[in-house]
């Protein structure tokens, strides 16, 4: 029976009459599990996973540009979406114009629901299992030391972190923001953007930019920190739209121009409608709200520090370093057409596509490219895949209210005092563009809570009434904005924790917002036809930039 079946009995087995049936197929993991599992046990730097098959065919949510703040419960009053989506201000290169996603959810298919499924874990128990000794050791542990070395040993083609020293944070900069290392890259002092940025919501960052060459060098071809420094206030103005800006002492000699415009060629520490660059630079293409080719920016995500005396700062251990090199000078025209070709595939129904760049990241269309690096399941650092470098195009493309891509420049305390490393302490609640009162007290009452998500429970203690409004004057009273925006010691401790939790299971695709409990105020799945309105009244104009000149109003 086995000759007539084309079987041959086996070895050491006898004959049987039954006919055996094929094992039942198990069908492949989907694309973005098998790569969760690639990075769950590997160590790579760069990771590679499937590498035969196209990056874009791995991603689990096709639509990772909507950030998981997008979901949040308006309830027909509570707007945390003006700080992001807002219509063109004249001048600007940014015509995105979208400020109509205020009023309504306005998604994909796909996008209707929230894939950022991360932030619906409740990881109280995690937490708990987690010692404080153990969190804080973790946090003050240094991960960015020997990223560089291990990037070159892997022939990364990428940009390669080259400032050293940056685990100290300050530590790495003098008092004008230059790093020590002569790196050229420079530090400013910036308020953090609404609400994602500030400490009580779990991260602390730092953001630093460097010019090219031509732009550190005088017009006889020597390196000049003169004409660096001007350069770099020449462009703050522009990106601001401002007349004039003030700068920290420079030799007007050794830049060769009269900045301050006194007839006299001395030492300015104030430039005066400056229409172009200095130096080497002087050829180069020069226009409001742009930044020049080559510039660069460098910005590190880090957990929450914890001193002995309770006080949050930077920790040493980033979760994150991220970067941005703008590639092509593009001019406002083109930006424009750039924009109404997205408005294009948007009606369209087509998903969100970059070219990618491969080590170097992906390409934003606006002539940026967006690469970065994230913790391993060790806590060492590696190069962010597709997907996850995917979720930074959103912020840095499809959104109304940036200057040329950008949020922390525009946002720096303005001219000389803005030059150093970033310090909330003594930092006033400088008002947006426009306004009168404080951008953090405005922002706590049009959102209704201390967080896009409206779950903060620490910052609605601190700063709301029983009834849901906000205590005025305790937030008139605070001092500064570290007051307003640094958590206790009890939550950095918890919100470390539950980051560390994420970064276990390397599964950022989900989401990295990482909460105690997860928030009551967001949606899991959005239905536009349905989804509730926000009427006029509660829809508002909104500049980005900060009038630092103006001391907020007292308030009521």
């Amino acid at each position: 029976m086995a000759l007539l079946c084309g079987c041959l009995p086996q070895p050491g087995r006898a004959p049987t009459d039954a006919v055996q049936a094929d094992p039942v197929a198990v069908p492949p993991a989907p694309y973005h599990e098998q790569v969760l599992a690639y990075l769950g046990d590997s160590d790579a730097v760069v990771p590679r996973p499937l590498p035969d098959i196209h990056p874009v065919r791995t991603a689990y949510n096709p639509e990772a540009i909507i950030p998981p703040q997008c979901y949040t419960r308006t309830e027909g009053r509570f707007n945390p979406c003006y700080v992001c989506h807002q219509r063109q201000i004249p001048g600007r290169e940014n015509v995105m114009n979208d400020d109509d996603l205020q009023v309504a959810y306005s998604f994909s298919d796909v996008g209707m629901t929230n894939h950022w499924r991360n932030l619906f874990e409740d990881r109280s128990a995690e937490i708990g299992h987690v010692s404080d000794d153990e969190i804080r050791a973790w946090v003050d542990d240094d991960n960015y030391t020997a990223l560089a070395p291990r990037l070159r040993k892997a022939g990364f083609t990428g940009w390669i972190p080259d400032l050293d020293g940056l685990e100290r944070g300050a530590g790495a900069f003098d008092d004008q923001g230059f790093a020590l290392d002569g790196s050229h890259w420079v530090a400013f002092n910036y308020k953090p953007f609404p609400s994602t940025f500030w400490p009580t919501n779990g991260s602390t960052d730092d953001v630093m930019i460097r010019l090219p060459v031509q732009f550190r060098t005088d017009s006889g071809g020597g390196h000049s920190r003169d004409v660096y420094l001007a350069n770099l206030a020449i462009l703050e103005a522009g990106i601001k739209g401002l007349d004039s800006i003030t700068v920290p002492p420079v030799d007007e000699r050794r830049v060769g121009a009269d900045l301050d415009g006194n007839g006299a060629l001395g030492v300015a520490e104030r430039i005066v409608e400056p229409t172009g660059y200095l130096g080497a630079a002087a050829d180069e293409f020069h226009d409001t709200h742009l930044y020049p080719a080559g510039t660069e920016f460098l910005h590190t995500v880090r957990y929450l520090g914890i001193a002995e005396d309770g006080e949050i700062g930077s920790s040493r251990r980033m979760k994150e370093v991220r970067y941005m090199r703008k590639w092509v000078p593009y001019s406002k025209q083109v930006y424009a057409r750039q924009y109404q070709l997205e408005a294009f595939e948007k009606e369209l129904g087509n998903m969100p596509q970059y070219a990618y760049l491969g080590d170097r990241g992906l390409d934003n269309k606006f002539g940026w490219s967006v690469q970065g690096f994230i913790e391993d399941r060790r806590g060492e650092l590696r190069a962010a895949t597709y997907e996850e470098t995917l979720f930074c195009m959103g912020c840095h493309t499809s959104v109304g209210v940036t200057v040329d891509k950008t949020f922390g420049f525009p946002r720096k305390v303005d001219g000389a005092p803005g030059w150093g490393y970033i310090d909330l302490k003594g930092m006033p609640d400088a008002p947006s563009f426009g306004e009168a009162r404080g951008e953090i007290a405005v922002y706590l009452e049009r959102v209704g809570g201390g967080g896009e998500f409206r779950s903060n429970p620490e910052m609605f203690a601190r700063w709301f009434n029983a009834d849901g409004s906000v205590a005025r004057e305790r937030v008139a009273a605070a001092a500064d904005v570290y007051a307003l925006v640094a958590p206790s010691v009890t939550r950095a401790l918890a919100l470390n924790k539950a980051y560390r939790a994420i970064v276990l299971e390397q599964d950022y695709i989900y989401g990295r917002d990482a909460m105690p409990e997860p928030p009551a105020n967001v949606f899991t799945h959005i239905d536009n036809t349905t989804a509730p309105t926000l009427p006029e009244e509660f829809v508002y104009d909104w500049d980005i930039r900060l009038d630092w000149s103006r001391p907020t109003e007292p308030r009521p």
